[in-house]
């Protein structure tokens, strides 16, 4: 039941995705799932070395590398799938998305949880990187190229990195199936714009320069 849920989600996100049978037999995110399945299965009986054995050979045959004592919910949609990376501990919701390139991974420090947690109906975009145990609340999501580093509220949009909270519109904005990727702001441009508006003010402060035959009379 959980694969086929797995399979039924795919098909319905991705218009590329024409049968059951093509998402099946040729959707490397699929595959992926069917392997994490397996090997989570033999991680919760204590069989660790096969267990990453099995993960091992998921990760070659798909490019997409989830350790097996990860959790995972139905309907996870990994779209194209190529360098995705999941850490031991990330935990990972229902229904979702997760485009090419993202990785859910630690900081290089500390023991039990170090990766994160990102709850349902979530979407990461391309590249996205999100690492240390923070959560990436419901309904959220998360731009191409991001860095996340802090937790991020529910049924919000962050971008940059490292990733700030863009939007917090509820409803308006909670991840879905078709999401345009071209509507987040760009938030380097309005850094800047924000910048050189304090700068044009702070430059209206300072007394006017004077000219060269006041400066000989002072």
């Amino acid at each position: 039941m959980g694969l086929w849920q797995d399979a039924k989600n795919i098909q319905k996100k991705d218009p590329a995705a024409t049968s059951m049978a093509q998402v099946m037999l040729l959707y490397p995110g699929f595959h992926a799932l069917i392997f994490y399945r397996v090997s989570h299965w033999l991680y919760g009986k204590r069989r660790f070395f096969l267990a990453r054995l099995v993960s091992q050979w998921g990760r070659g045959f798909t490019n997409i590398e989830i350790h097996p004592g990860a959790t995972i919910g139905h309907s996870l949609f990994i779209d194209h799938g190529a360098g995705v990376v999941v850490g031991e501990t990330a935990e990972v919701g229902n229904n979702v998305t997760i485009y090419h390139g993202v990785t859910l991974g630690g900081t290089g420090r500390g023991t039990g949880k170090r990766h994160p947690t990102i709850q349902d109906n979530v979407l990461l975009g391309a590249g996205v990187k999100v690492l240390g145990p923070v959560v990436v609340g419901q309904g959220s999501r998360v731009g191409a190229n991001s860095t996340v580093l802090t937790d991020i509220p529910p049924s919000a949009t962050a971008v940059g990195s490292p990733a700030v909270v863009v939007r917090e519109n509820g409803v308006k904005d909670v991840a879905s199936e078709a999401l345009d990727q071209r509507d987040y702001p760009n938030i380097f441009q309005q850094r800047m714009d924000e910048m050189a508006r304090r700068l044009e003010k702070l430059e209206a402060q300072l007394p006017a320069p004077k000219d060269d035959a006041e400066a000989k009379d002072a």
